[in-house]
């Protein structure tokens, strides 16, 4: 509740609270008014169904006693911990601070497990069996979701074990890339050609990679390439990992090899984004996980 930053919201909410509380009260005691008191005579109602009377038998003690300690330890609670609009209570205390101390707590427990992997070359790091049965485990709580459990990805999230990489593979660019997280854009061309003239691209693309294509149009669909492509990914059309562009005579696809999937990436572009890890795990951890990623294409199993 102390996370409300409109002042109209926090007077609504506090009005709410305590006129609730307040409205309990006046019922609890319009209630015992007239009611008979210790050792008077129970009146009754002057109902009677069935042989059976109805009384006007007074409330319980132990359950008023019960109802007003309730009603004491509610506003006690109130004057702790947030639930007061904008007030954050005495104690200054909320879930996420809790959550974060706990984090903190477990963070101190491990670090001696990650700190002499801190300045290990991370060639090295692939090679220590204990250090890549952590950063497996670190892998499959934060990158299965998106690469896969077997970090071979799926459609739009890259292979890690194969030798095809989008910004580089060499350990300290595997390093920044989880560090830092990476977001590699395609420029959509459709204002700036036709279906049919990106479809000539596709040809020419798939006939780097000796999948099956019209050979009539691999001319056309170079020259295409040489007016729209080369200036991201060469003119070899080897790609270009400082901007993330791909090797396109690899045989590695982020999204599919199929001509109408090429097509739909020339003329609507892509827009793919990995998160930043360096918030999530610790300099230690992240590099322990760049110890496992990289040794999956470069250690012998």
């Amino acid at each position: 509740m102390s996370d409300f930053t409109s002042v109209g919201w926090s007077i609504w909410i506090v009005t709410i609270a305590l006129g609730g509380v307040a409205f309990c009260l006046f019922v609890l005691f319009s209630q015992m008014k007239g009611q008979a008191k210790k050792g008077e005579k129970i009146s009754d109602t002057g109902h009677i169904w069935d042989g059976i009377t109805e009384y006007d038998t007074p409330l319980p003690r132990w359950w008023i006693s019960m109802f007003l300690i309730l009603t004491v330890v509610a506003l006690g609670y109130w004057v702790l911990y947030p639930g007061l609009g904008t007030f954050k209570g005495l104690l200054d205390t909320n879930q996420a601070k809790e959550v974060r101390a706990n984090q903190e707590k477990i963070e101190a427990m491990v670090q001696p497990v990650f700190q002499k992997y801190a300045e290990m070359p991370i060639e090295d790091i692939a090679k220590d069996d204990e250090a890549r049965a952590i950063g497996q485990r670190l892998f499959l709580n934060n990158c299965a979701q998106c690469h896969g459990s077997d970090a071979q990805g799926s459609p739009s999230f890259p292979n890690l074990t194969d030798s095809s990489w989008l910004w580089g593979g060499e350990p300290e660019k595997i390093l920044q890339t989880i560090t830092n997280g990476r977001r590699g854009i395609m420029t959509a061309h459709k204002t700036l050609m036709t279906p049919a003239q990106a479809s000539d691209i596709a040809q020419y693309v798939r006939s780097l990679n000796e999948l099956a294509h019209d050979q009539t149009r691999v001319v056309p669909g170079k020259k295409m390439f040489d007016q729209f492509c080369v200036a991201c990914h060469g003119a070899e059309a080897k790609g270009n990992p400082l901007l993330g562009a791909p090797d396109l005579t690899d045989g590695a696809w982020l999204y599919g090899s199929s001509e109408e999937t090429i097509v739909y990436g020339i003329l609507n572009g892509r827009d793919n984004q990995m998160p930043a890890q360096k918030d999530l795990l610790s300099p230690e951890q992240i590099r322990v996980l760049a110890g496992w990623v990289w040794g999956l294409s470069n250690v012998d199993k």
